[in-house]
């Protein structure tokens, strides 16, 4: 299924295009499709390094987030996205950077399987909160009294829990039900100390949902 989500992703790419590409299997896909395709002077704008590796090996420019300040197009998975295509991108911890993408993207899209689309998102994952270290005990402290469960997130191979190529910590909050997903960000996101959040609120354009059938389904932005 990730490899027919790719395609259909390959087939919204044109020549001389600048784009934001996401991590796993499914960008990994992606970049092969672009490898193998006639395009022409396709650069890639990306947060994870393992898709800049990948890039690189396939002989596709790669050039940093900072100096761009505009994509043409960007392609990510998630962890779950709902029909109104808000979307939890919790796993990564590299959420900040993914926005940053998204935001300078004309276009943002999510690519998916249909394990992953819901109704409404269910929180199934918790929502991934990066903080600066000076607030890390305040933030927790506000984010328990909104009602979640707060664990700094650790990681196998690492002493201590996850931090972000920035230095700061990533927090998990997981909450039992959420009623309304945009203000439950807006509140994480007003908390000081807080960096960001791994909701995605109002961004993506559209999602490229994988059928296990292999034919895919485009949902665009009500």
């Amino acid at each position: 299924m990730k490899r027919e989500c790719a395609e259909a992703a390959y087939k919204l790419i044109k020549n001389g295009m600048t784009i934001g590409l996401g991590g796993g299997r499914t960008i990994q896909y992606l970049i092969e499709f672009i490898n193998m395709g006639n395009l022409d002077q396709i650069k890639v704008v990306t947060p994870s390094m393992s898709t800049a590796l990948a890039c690189k090996s396939h002989g596709i420019t790669v050039i940093p987030t900072w100096l761009t300040s505009s994509l043409d197009i960007a392609f990510d998975g998630c962890d779950q996205v709902d029909e109104s295509l808000n979307a939890l991108k919790s796993g990564g911890a590299i959420h900040t950077q993914e926005r940053i993408v998204a935001a300078m993207a004309k276009q943002y899209v999510l690519l998916v399987d249909s394990s992953k689309l819901v109704q409404k998102l269910t929180f199934d994952y918790p929502v991934a909160v990066e903080v600066v270290p000076e607030a890390f005990s305040y933030v927790k402290s506000q984010l328990e009294k909104m009602g979640a469960q707060v664990a700094w997130r650790t990681g196998s191979g690492k002493d201590g829990g996850v931090m972000t190529d920035q230095g700061n910590p990533v927090m998990d909050a997981a909450f039992n039900t959420v009623d309304d997903v945009a203000a439950l960000n807006r509140r994480i996101s007003d908390i000081p100390g807080v960096v960001d959040t791994s909701l995605f609120v109002g961004i993506a354009a559209k999602a490229i949902v994988a059928q296990p059938d292999g034919t895919v389904t485009v949902i665009d932005r009500p």
